[in-house]
């Protein structure tokens, strides 16, 4: 019964930290156009503001792997949890560069929990990767899709101040940041390696090269495109319906359908994996959805609820299975946590670069536009996903 109750209350904890992981960034798509007005920045520099967690996710994926070997997943965890509660406020204040400074250090230190929770879910639960990958990225979407639903309701109750709703993520980080804490108060080695790593007798087995691999590229870039086209489509599909003949409240909660179709489309996802040993044609299709998206929102955008939700599909499920593909292909929690890391760094790095062309592509040429050069990413995407879903484990040889 104690080891049933710890389970579970691992398994909330993962959760819990998913419902950390992305409101604060996905919040800010909808506040943009008030943002800007109150700072008087650009499209451009509105496009970057974006893009900084992003590539904040990138940077941060490459620091996290260390300490996490050093001092232990929940130590790491607990840490960057705490960063975020400060970053956040921060992030609000009507200082000087704290809007730039609490935007990079947000996205820095979230990829603490985006790097360490598969290594964590393969380490304590390796035979339910897929079904707690996507418990996962349905908490964090869920609460994303919150946060952008009521960005605008909120700051309208605020008298327009998009200070105070972003602010106020602090108030749901700083207890999971606490609960993460005491479990790694009382985590059984004062050295993370042994316990990150290990398996129940096993010895640790040594690194694996991924840098080397050319299916760790591939799993890599995949995770960077299907980034990509979703922080596109979460910093900038309101301004994009906005630009459509939208209301900006109403673009907002497609935004929110958009993040609650592409939980929904997670979760259904494992259905669809359990048993499967090959996954390429599954990631195709996903993919295609994004195109398929893009192209409708084009030609019809009075159908703009049903463009997203399908773009929902695809960006939903295409994380769930980039996600799981981190455990799925690699043979042990080390092996896992190393290609999280190579995978996020590289992916987010990729993802970053999306916002920030988005913003430059839409206030020099057209909106319109930015949906032509998603659609090509997500192409992309369908392309990368045949060798990065390969049934095979990445073994560094």
């Amino acid at each position: 019964m104690t080891g049933r109750r710890s389970a579970v209350a691992g398994v909330a904890a993962v959760l819990l930290l998913a419902a950390c992981l992305r409101a604060p960034v996905t919040s800010v798509g909808p506040l943009l156009e008030r943002i800007g007005a109150d700072t008087g920045l650009s499209a451009a520099a509105l496009g970057l503001l974006g893009a900084l967690p992003v590539i904040g996710f990138g940077v941060g994926s490459a620091l996290v792997h260390r300490p996490a070997v050093r001092f232990g997943l929940e130590r790491v965890i607990a840490a960057a949890l705490l960063l975020l509660a400060g970053a956040v406020v921060l992030r609000s204040l009507p200082v000087p560069g704290a809007l730039w400074v609490g935007t990079a250090v947000l996205g820095t230190v979230i990829a603490g929990g985006n790097v360490l929770a598969p290594a964590v879910i393969k380490r304590d639960h390796p035979g339910r990767i897929a079904l707690l990958t996507a418990c996962f990225t349905a908490v964090m979407g869920t609460v994303a899709a919150l946060g952008s639903g009521l960005a605008v309701p909120v700051s309208d109750a605020l008298d327009g101040s998009w200070r105070l709703p972003l602010a106020g993520f602090a108030l749901l980080i700083a207890p999971v940041a606490v609960l993460w804490a005491v479990r790694a108060l009382r985590s059984r080695s004062t050295h993370a390696a042994a316990d990150a790593v290990r398996v129940s007798g096993g010895a640790t087995p040594p690194p694996v090269a991924m840098w080397r691999s050319r299916s760790a590229w591939l799993v890599s870039s995949f995770m960077g495109l299907q980034s990509m086209v979703f922080f596109i489509l979460v910093t900038w599909l309101p301004t994009i319906e906005t630009s459509l003949g939208l209301d900006a409240a109403v673009a907002g909660w497609h935004l929110f359908a958009f993040q609650v179709v592409g939980m929904v489309s997670g979760l259904l996802l494992t259905t669809l994996m359990r048993g499967r040993g090959d996954l390429r044609a599954l990631a195709v299709v996903i993919s295609l959805c994004e195109v398929a998206a893009m192209a409708g929102l084009y030609l019809v955008p009075g159908l703009a609820l049903l463009w997203a939700s399908l773009a929902a599909v695809g960006t939903g499920s295409s994380l769930v299975l980039a996600l799981s593909l981190f455990g799925l292909r690699t043979a042990h929690p080390r092996h896992t946590a190393q290609l999280s890391a190579m995978a996020q760094t590289v992916g987010y790095v990729v993802a970053g670069c999306g916002p920030l062309l988005a913003g430059w592509i839409g206030g020099s040429f057209s909106w319109e536009l930015v949906l032509v050069f998603t659609g090509a990413v997500a192409l992309l995407q369908a392309v990368v996903s045949l060798g990065a879903a390969r049934p095979e484990l990445i073994l560094g040889r």
